[in-house]
């Protein structure tokens, strides 16, 4: 592809070479033209090859590039595993030393089917039906892996608590917490996502109607 490409421009140039290069002369005009042209096809198909050359050079150059970037990286992986360094973690509400002690906490089973376990108790008043509330969340599937974060996303999230704003199971759970309170929720599918969440990059899909867990 690329020799043709080259090739267009040098016909041109052959072109202007034959009106040069053929002359009305009383001469041997044939020998003389033939001598020319053959010197010119010489020269420009040396010129071609160099072209070539030089093309073929410098893809070799950038496939040669290509492989030590691509080895540079693969090797700096593996100096990055071998040094033991951690993979990047999603913030959590509730860290390791937390996740041992929830397992002394008894659980709490309200009629709807929501379950909850408080990690800290607040010491403010429980909110009102249609009270602004600001909290951060972490949302999970039953494994453990986050679907979504309002740590990662740096903000707090704000709602009106009680008024359908967010799942049944939010609603509920938050309305009996007190402010500055930590918990932990079990919602069952019945008071989740009924139309499901689809998988983001990094991120588990959430089944239509499946239990979910929000540290609260």
């Amino acid at each position: 592809m690329a020799s043709a490409s080259l090739l267009l421009p040098l016909g041109s140039s052959f072109a202007g070479s034959l009106s040069n290069y053929h002359p009305i002369t009383r001469g041997r005009p044939r020998r003389v033209t033939a001598k020319y042209l053959s010197s010119e096809i010489r020269m420009k198909a040396s010129q071609i090859v160099g072209y070539e050359d030089e093309l073929i050079l410098i893809k070799r150059r950038d496939v040669i590039g290509l492989a030590l970037s691509a080895s540079s990286l693969r090797i700096n992986s593996l100096n990055a595993e071998a040094a033991g360094l951690p993979p990047q973690e999603i913030p959590r509400l509730c860290d390791d030393t937390c996740e041992k002690e929830l397992e002394n906490v008894p659980m709490v089973t309200t009629e709807s089917g929501l379950q909850y376990k408080d990690i800290k108790v607040g010491s403010g008043p429980t909110p009102p039906v249609g009270y602004q509330v600001a909290a951060n969340y972490v949302a999970m599937v039953p494994s453990g892996q986050v679907f979504d974060s309002s740590l990662e996303k740096r903000q707090v999230y704000i709602f009106r608590v009680g008024s359908g704003q967010v799942v049944k199971g939010l609603d509920e759970g938050i309305l009996s917490m007190k402010v500055g309170g930590k918990r932990r929720l079990y919602v069952p599918g019945s008071l989740a996502f009924p139309k499901g969440l689809a998988s983001a990059p990094g991120r588990p899909r959430v089944a239509a109607n499946s239990p979910v867990i929000f540290d609260i």
